[in-house]
């Protein structure tokens, strides 16, 4: 586990560098955008002073640096708010949000892969994978709006938009989790197939074991390796996914914020919005492989 967060480390410097390099050469003045293009030059240059943005680039990015390893992801350019509190206020609506697709995901995706590998060959086979490969070619941008004009505007099921009315999580849920269900779909039914004719399969059968416990017990358990994987990585992928369906929803989460910070040029928020993304997805992706060490036992032998 030690090797796994030291390695950690150059990821997240990467991302950081990468992150305030791109965010600093984006077209835009945030000075011009906060005082407006008729401000005196005076005026920009004090308050350019004051942000901090008349120093080198090398300079701030390493006063970032220094106060991210204290904990201090530094004040909103625009707000003058300390941003800690802002990301703590956005981060529970898109940890909900992205569990609510999840959950969703696994309740469509693992049922589906499962009953298309027990039906190999036939028409429900056959449907899984048409319904897969079709919700894998909709992007979230696409199938967010035709949810909503579907579910919310004809039928009035569900609220179009924002977080206030009851329900209102459901729809940027189904749009993410869709997307992981085909994913999960797919990798369910190749895993499974693969282990469904070992020994170990056919052994359970001949001493009697019900069918239904020799998938789920038995080769459902020798399976889950790949599937683990594509879930791990995939929960990390539904953060940065946030980012389009919050937008779309009008869902006030890390995404959202993001793009917010982009739009006014306010560089801080940004970063501080990167990083938590960034984090989260390399946390997932280590918490799935020390999952692996209690679904394989050969795993822990090799570590």
């Amino acid at each position: 586990m030690l090797k796994r967060v030291v390695g950690i480390a150059p990821v997240v410097f990467g991302v950081l560098l990468l992150t305030f390099l791109l965010v600093h050469l984006v077209p835009g003045d945030p000075v011009e955008v906060m005082l407006g293009e008729s401000a005196p030059m005076a005026d920009r240059e004090q308050l350019r002073a004051q942000l901090g943005l008349d120093q080198p680039l090398p300079v701030q990015f390493g006063h970032y640096l220094v106060a991210l390893a204290q904990g201090d992801f530094g004040r909103s350019i625009h707000s003058r708010q300390p941003i800690a509190d802002t990301l703590l206020e956005r981060l529970p609506a898109t940890a909900s949000l992205a569990l609510c697709a999840l959950l969703i995901a696994v309740g469509i995706g693992l049922p589906l892969g499962i009953i298309a590998a027990l039906k190999q060959g036939r028409w429900p086979d056959g449907l899984a994978t048409l319904l897969s490969l079709s919700l894998s070619a909709m992007p979230h941008f696409w199938l967010g709006p035709l949810l909503m004009l579907l579910l919310a505007l004809w039928l009035g099921w569900l609220p179009v938009s924002g977080m206030s009315e009851p329900g209102a999580i459901i729809l940027p849920a189904l749009t993410l989790g869709f997307g992981l269900a085909a994913i999960l779909t797919r990798m369910t039914r190749a895993s499974l197939l693969e282990v469904l004719n070992e020994d170990f399969v056919r052994t359970a059968r001949a001493k009697g074991v019900s069918e239904r416990k020799v998938i789920l017990r038995h080769a459902l358990r020798a399976a889950l390796l790949p599937i683990v994987t594509v879930v791990g990585l995939q929960l990390g992928s539904l953060l940065a996914g946030t980012v389009i369906t919050e937008t779309v929803f009008g869902w006030e989460g890390i995404g959202r914020l993001l793009v917010e910070s982009i739009e006014k040029r306010d560089y801080p928020v940004t970063q501080a919005c990167v990083v938590v993304i960034a984090l989260s997805y390399v946390v997932i992706n280590l918490l799935t492989d020390l999952l692996y060490v209690r679904l394989d036992p050969r795993v822990r032998l090799a570590t």
